[in-house]
Formats: C-alpha cells, sequence, structure tokens
C-alpha cells in the first residue's frame, strides 16, 4: 500500500512540474489512446496589435484561426509517448487536436448557445452524454467512433437535421482542452472520467438532437443559432 501511495504522489509531483499542454496530450495519446497532433496556434502576442492574435499559418484569412493542423499534417496523429513529449516540449502551447475516426472519438458540434440548450434538452430526455467540449462559440459533443457510411445512413433517415450542426468523423480533428485558439479558450463543459471516458452511439445522441431541436412554437428549431 505504501508502495502505490509513494508511486501516485511521485505521478502528481512529476505532472505539477509539466506544463498542462503536455499534461493533458499525454492523457490522450497514452491513457485514452486517442491520437492526436499539436495545432498550428496562434501569433505572438502583439502580431496584430489591436487587431488581436491571429492564426500563426501564412493565411491571413484563416477561418480558424490556431485551430487546426498545419505542420505536421494531420496524419501525423499519434499515440506514441515520445513523439508527444517531443511535440509539446519544443511548443508547449501549441493546441491539442484530435484526429477524429477510425478507433478515436467522433463528434457532433453546434453553436455555443443551442449546445447548452440542448444539453438541457437531452438530460430531460434521459440521453446520457459522453465528453462535451466547449468553445465561447461552439460545443462539441463527442461520440463513439463511425464511418461516413454510417453518418450517411443516419442522415438520410431523418426527414430533418439541424443546418447549424456539424461532424467530426473519419478524416477530421477536434481541438481539446486546455487549448487555446483564435475562438478562445477550449474547455470541457463535461469532461471525460479519467480512466476510460465512455462514448454514446452517434445514432442515439443525433436521433435526440433532431427531436430536441423540433417543435419551437414558431414551427422553427429550438436549436437555430
Amino acid at each position: 500500500m505504501r508502495e502505490i501511495l509513494g508511486r501516485r504522489r511521485r505521478l502528481r509531483l512529476r505532472r505539477r512540474g509539466r506544463p498542462a499542454q503536455l499534461d493533458a496530450a499525454l492523457t490522450c495519446a497514452t491513457a485514452w489512446r486517442w491520437p492526436v497532433l499539436p495545432g498550428v496556434g496562434l501569433e505572438a502576442a502583439g502580431g496584430r496589435g489591436d487587431r488581436g492574435r491571429g492564426c500563426a499559418c501564412p493565411d491571413p484569412e484563416c477561418a480558424v484561426p490556431g485551430a487546426h493542423p498545419f505542420d505536421p499534417g494531420l496524419l501525423a496523429a499519434t499515440t506514441d509517448e515520445r513523439m508527444v513529449r517531443w511535440w509539446w516540449t519544443n511548443r508547449p502551447t501549441a493546441p491539442i487536436l484530435l484526429a477524429t475516426g477510425g478507433r478515436a472519438p467522433c463528434a457532433l458540434s453546434l453553436p455555443a448557445v443551442a449546445a447548452a440548450r440542448a444539453l438541457v434538452e437531452l438530460d430531460g430526455m434521459g440521453v446520457r452524454l459522453g465528453p462535451v467540449v466547449a468553445t465561447p462559440t461552439r460545443w462539441s459533443l463527442m461520440v463513439a467512433p463511425y464511418s461516413l457510411e454510417r453518418l450517411g445512413e443516419l442522415l438520410h433517415a431523418q426527414d430533418w437535421v439541424p443546418s447549424s450542426l456539424r461532424f467530426h468523423g473519419e478524416g477530421g480533428y477536434l481541438v481539446v482542452p486546455p487549448s487555446e485558439v483564435g475562438a478562445g479558450q477550449v474547455r470541457w463543459e463535461r469532461a471525460p472520467a479519467s480512466d476510460a471516458p465512455w462514448l454514446p452511439d452517434v445514432g442515439t445522441v443525433l436521433d435526440a438532437l433532431v427531436e430536441a431541436s423540433s417543435g419551437a412554437p414558431d414551427g422553427g428549431s429550438r436549436l437555430a443559432y
């Protein structure tokens, strides 16, 4: 027992000395086996003066500042501890990108205001949700891996799907906490379990979101922007 407590104490001490980004990236890669890679990140402070910090990529009109792969590319995502340590040792503030699909989690995202309403609706319906990633503009509900074929079948079976929904599946990516991107700080609205995060089926969440979004008094969507 003393040996176990001693190991846990040493582990906590090591984590205290590590940057938050590295610690979180290692948890994703080694504890949860989620493939990750560093995002491009933001310009150095003061790079744009009063205009704020933009994306560190060469595109001055980047639509998702800091929140996308650049160098390395998405195919470099890995669960290898040595690679993850090397990346975030050299770029300690780089956003953490989860490569979605395959054996990794996928996600459905919608605007932040609509998502907050959706979580209340889904909780009321008794739908069990997994981790939820939040930025000031959008929230992402993480789900079990699905193929593009499965997603196509699910969407085809629906009479209507909220236009504000986005899907992060095979070949995609998702920024996870504690990253900072152009949209602001990324955080857990609902954090994963520390050992093995549970993920709901995409069909269950999609059906529930469609049901929760219908029936507004004016005939529109309760989960609109």
